[in-house]
């Protein structure tokens, strides 16, 4: 993407991060450092979610909802979930030329301190606009875009950054993966169900690239063949040095091949109400504990946390946790009489992280129903 041509009175701002509750990397920082902790680019949609109805819509008839919000989808979910944990956040997007676009941009940019420095408003271009409607513990989406814009080369893009996290797709090579990974970028791969029915890994040309690849079960076994996750982990460290595998309910399990190490780590069990965007909250997690230099068990307890926190409230970005999420649960299970001792020990690396003073309460409202009331004059 190219410098921004941003919203009217929205001006990109070199460094616009805002300051977490806590610095995951306070102990690693050097003058030296790159400027962004974590590079993302792709495509921000607006996410408009209904929530409170009974069932699903019925053809011929009105159905009112009890609740409602809204806010930037797609890449802006990883985004989002990044920046909240303490990250500097860089993210490279086109945005729409109309109110949601605008919306979108001011969300991300003053709402959650994301540098959008690397991003532009493409005049004419309307935002790609996601409808969610959340039901009976399950979900119905309904997605209108547009032909997004050209890519344009960028001298900036990627910037030096300490990660980033790339979408793989299937026969798709996107020339800043390589980039990123020659500048000393640590990239993180995610990756989709593969419509092509191959599931090939030498498909996956970025793949090389990649520090940590960290697909679900289902796909990880697909792509390797095994009979069992934890058999498929261990057979994609021949293609990428960390492999981590999500189970769903069952929790994860992760293997590193450089140091021998593994861990499994058990889901924490919440009641879910929507699973969106808690697959990138995972991902924003354990790189989070990556760049903190944490144990593979300790990253592994942590994404799996963030993404626990994150499935009890409705939306994508909305529900991403951020730090006093995260202290409001560890004071939480710490009351909890007859709790596993166990238990509180895998999550003891929090007692150095959080206090008292993070807790406020919870959930946090993080958005309203409409796109922006008008300010006074």
């Amino acid at each position: 993407m190219t410098a921004s041509t941003a919203p009217a009175g929205k001006g990109p701002r070199k460094g616009s991060h805002r300051p977490s509750q806590v610095d995951p990397l306070a102990a690693l920082r050097a003058p030296d450092d790159p400027p962004w902790d974590v590079y993302l680019t792709g495509t921000v949609f607006l996410d408009i979610i209904f929530t409170g109805l009974d069932s699903a819509p019925v053809r011929g008839t009105e159905s009112w909802a009890r609740g409602m919000g809204s806010s930037p989808g797609g890449v802006a979910n990883m985004a989002t979930a990044l920046a909240r944990l303490g990250l500097r956040t860089s993210l490279a997007a086109a945005f729409g030329d109309d109110h949601y676009g605008d919306y979108c941009w001011d969300a991300l940019e003053h709402g959650e301190g994301i540098d959008l420095s690397l991003s532009r408003t493409v005049p004419g271009w309307h935002s790609p606009v996601t409808v969610s409607m959340a039901y009976e513990g399950e979900r119905t989406m309904v997605s209108h875009g547009h032909e997004p814009p050209p890519e344009e080369p960028a001298p900036e893009c990627p910037p030096r950054a300490r990660a980033a996290v790339a979408s793989l797709a299937p026969g798709v090579s996107a020339p800043w993966i390589a980039q990123a990974a020659g500048k000393g970028t640590r990239v993180f791969g995610d990756v989709g169900w593969d419509d092509t029915g191959a599931w090939d890994l030498a498909g996956l040309p970025d793949l090389r690239h990649c520090e940590a690849f960290l697909p679900n079960a289902e796909e990880a076994m697909r792509y390797t063949g095994a009979d069992c996750p934890r058999a498929a982990a261990h057979a994609l460290t021949e293609y990428v040095p960390v492999a981590v595998v999500t189970l769903g309910a069952d929790g994860a399990y992760a293997v590193d091949r450089r140091t021998g190490e593994t861990a499994e780590v058990p889901a924490i069990a919440v009641e879910a109400l929507d699973p969106t965007g808690a697959g990138d909250v995972f991902v924003a997690g354990f790189v989070a504990g990556t760049l903190a230099d944490w144990p593979l068990a300790d990253r592994l307890a942590f994404a799996g946390l963030t993404a626990a926190l994150s499935v009890q409230e409705f939306g994508g970005s909305l529900s991403a946790p951020g730090w006093s999420e995260i202290a409001a649960w560890w004071r939480r299970v710490q009351s909890v009489e007859g709790q596993s001792q166990a238990a509180l020990r895998r999550y003891g690396f929090l007692a150095g992280l959080v206090s008292e003073e993070l807790v406020r309460p919870w959930p946090l409202r993080r958005a309203v129903p409409t796109i922006g009331f008008r300010r006074s004059a």
